[in-house]
C-alpha cells in the first residue's frame, strides 16, 4: 500500500528524500538507493527492551504485565520496556523505560552495575507498526526479582499504560499478549524457570 511520499509496506519512501526522484529502489529488504543522486538509506533494526519483573510470594511468583493504553495493540498485555534512545545502552534504556512507564526501578546495590541487576534471558525479532510505518526491532528481554512489590508501589504513565496486572504463570492468556516476541519471551522465561526447579 502506498501513500504520497512513502511506501507504507516498508514504512519509507516512494520519492528520494534528497532529490525527489521517483527512481528510488528498496533492495534486499533493508536499503533504499537513488540512482540519480546516490542517496542511500539503510532501514536498520531498532533496539528495544522488555523487562519481566518477578514478584516472589509464598504461593509462588507473580509476573508484572502492563496493559497497553495506546496503539499498536491497545488493551493487550505487554511487559514494561520500549525503544532505546540515541546515546543510551540497552541497560540504561531499560532503566529509563521502567521509571517512565511504571514509576519504579529496582534498587542498585552499591558497587553493582545495571548489567548485574537486569538478567538478559532472551532476544527475538519483532515488527512494530506505528502510524503507517513498520519498524523492525531487535527485542531484548531481561528479568529482575522484586520481592514485596505491589501495584500500589507503581505510578503508571497514563498516556502509555492503562493498568498493571500481577499474574501467576497459570493465569497468563498468551492470546492477550501484544506481540509475538513477548509471547516467546514469557514462554522462554517460564521454560528456564521450570528447568532450574527440576
Amino acid at each position: 500500500m502506498k501513500r504520497d511520499g512513502f511506501c507504507v509496506e516498508y514504512g519509507m519512501f516512494n520519492f528520494c528524500p534528497s532529490c525527489a526522484s521517483k527512481k528510488i529502489t528498496f533492495e534486499e529488504g533493508k536499503v533504499f538507493r537513488c540512482p540519480d543522486c546516490e542517496f542511500v538509506y539503510y532501514h536498520n533494526n531498532a533496539a528495544a527492551n522488555g523487562c519481566l519483573i518477578s514478584v516472589p510470594e509464598a504461593d509462588g511468583e507473580r509476573l508484572v504485565f502492563t496493559v497497553r493504553g495506546k496503539e499498536p495493540a491497545v488493551g493487550k498485555l505487554d511487559l514494561p520496556g520500549g525503544f532505546v534512545d540515541q546515546g543510551e545502552g540497552i541497560y540504561e534504556g531499560l532503566y529509563r523505560e521502567l521509571k517512565e512507564e511504571i514509576g519504579w526501578t529496582p534498587p542498585i546495590p552499591p558497587g553493582e552495575s545495571l548489567s548485574q541487576v537486569f538478567k538478559l534471558f532472551a532476544s527475538f525479532s519483532n515488527v512494530y507498526p506505528y502510524k503507517g510505518i513498520v519498524y523492525n526491532t531487535c527485542d531484548m528481554y531481561f528479568s529482575v526479582s522484586a520481592p514485596g512489590l505491589t501495584p500500589q508501589d507503581l505510578c503508571l504513565e497514563q498516556a502509555e499504560i492503562a493498568e498493571v496486572c500481577f499474574l501467576k504463570p497459570e493465569e497468563i492468556d498468551y492470546d492477550k499478549l501484544a506481540f509475538e516476541s513477548t509471547r516467546r519471551a514469557v514462554k522462554a522465561y517460564l521454560g528456564n524457570l521450570k528447568e532450574s526447579q527440576q
